[in-house]
């Protein structure tokens, strides 16, 4: 089992809130890492993608009469949102009793928001974490380990696909989008043929890390843009893609400012686009977006909480791959470079004279952390990521 970083905030969140719902898409380890978590509690497991189990869930109170001792680890939530309002009782009838933390932990294979809008009635109750999958700080030992950083971004970060080797990887990846198609995308209700959300996914990972337009996606898979918009929105709620949206406090400059849009794992980009090796994707013309997706990624699954990501970019091509917010007296603006060698453009030292970003750095695929031109510090992602894991408490 891989160490993840969100077992210490889990359990934390576990002893201060009396719920906790623990959110990721499928297959990235959540009950794993619950039951993990588990190991050293009293508690009981029901997943409500077994009939059995979503029996008992359905009268909650009867089961939690059973086992309000226990931690109850209810998995795939989403099958059963009318069990929010039940809950919340049960939660208060703890609280006058003097029982207020560590009740419930939720898993779901949906986004908070998407998850927010069935638990309302739980405001105040209830703290949201999202589990990415694995990233560089949990599978690398050192910003030397270029072969683990490698592998890690060819086979994205599920770890089923992670810790095998290229041909069964791609396997499982392709197993992997095929019952998001066939199985989990039908049971949330869209009627959309398989075929289609396929082939719509596959052009966002042609289209990695740029700003989508609605109306050539629709001409090109005949739906109107009305449609693109509901398959994005879908994607996004299942955790699948991300949208990154434009920085645009206080310009006066003509900005860009719709929302660019990463298939968010590495691995399923490049099943999706049939790259089955490093070799063949350093000879892909995605090698740069995948690897600039890929950074962004794993930068955000180490944010601090408070913290905001962003791009930036002017109709006249002053551009940040990556702005990021820590309030509104900080802010750090990085660019991406695949390579060990590098050179910044015209357009990021523009973009910077705009944002005035307290820090800048330049992530590239070397492993030494130096000053470059114009306050530019160049850094590896490994070295990166660390300095954000230690900014927590910012």
């Amino acid at each position: 089992m891989i160490k993840r970083i969100l077992e210490n905030n889990i359990r934390s969140a576990l002893q201060t809130n009396p719920s906790v719902a623990l959110l990721g898409s499928r297959q990235v380890g959540k009950t794993t890492l619950a039951l993990e978590i588990a190991r050293t509690l009293p508690c009981v497991y029901l997943d409500l993608e077994n009939r059995i189990d979503l029996q008992k869930a359905r009268d909650i109170e009867a089961f939690h009469r059973e086992n309000s001792d226990k931690l109850i680890i209810l998995d795939e939530v989403q099958q059963l949102p009318e069990i929010f309002a039940p809950i919340r009782g049960l939660i208060d009838a703890q609280r006058r009793k003097g029982n207020r933390t560590g009740h419930f932990l939720f898993l779901g294979s949906a986004s908070i928001d998407l998850l927010r809008q069935s638990s309302e009635t739980l405001t105040g109750r209830i703290s949201y974490i999202e589990m990415y999958p694995v990233n560089v700080l949990e599978y690398t030992k050192s910003t030397s380990d270029i072969e683990s950083v490698n592998s890690l971004w060819v086979r994205g970060g599920f770890p089923d696909s992670l810790l095998t080797n290229d041909d069964a990887s791609l396997n499982w990846r392709y197993d992997f989008i095929k019952t998001y198609l066939e199985r989990d995308i039908p049971q949330l209700g869209p009627r959309i043929p398989a075929e289609t959300l396929e082939r719509f996914w596959t052009m966002l990972a042609h289209c990695q890390g740029t700003n989508i337009n609605a109306s050539k996606l629709a001409a090109n898979i005949e739906v109107s843009s009305v449609s693109i918009a509901r398959y994005i929105d879908l994607l996004v709620d299942l955790l699948l893609i991300r949208k990154i949206q434009p920085y645009t406090a206080n310009i006066k400059k003509r900005l860009v400012k719709s929302p660019r849009v990463y298939v968010r794992d590495s691995g399923i980009t490049h099943a999706l686009l049939n790259i089955d090796s490093y070799n063949n994707l350093l000879g892909h013309p995605i090698v740069g977006k995948s690897w600039e997706g890929f950074v962004i990624e794993n930068i955000i699954s180490v944010l601090p909480p408070r913290v905001r990501p962003y791009y930036y970019r002017t109709i006249g091509g002053a551009e940040i791959d990556l702005v990021l917010e820590f309030g509104v007296d900080e802010k750090w603006a990085i660019e991406i470079k695949k390579g060990t060698s590098f050179s910044l453009g015209r357009g990021f030292y523009e973009a910077c004279a705009d944002l005035k970003p307290q820090k800048k750095f330049v992530i590239y695929s070397g492993v030494d952390t130096f000053p470059s031109q114009h306050e530019v510090i160049a850094i590896g992602l490994y070295d990166f990521m660390g300095m954000l894991k230690d900014k927590q408490g910012f």
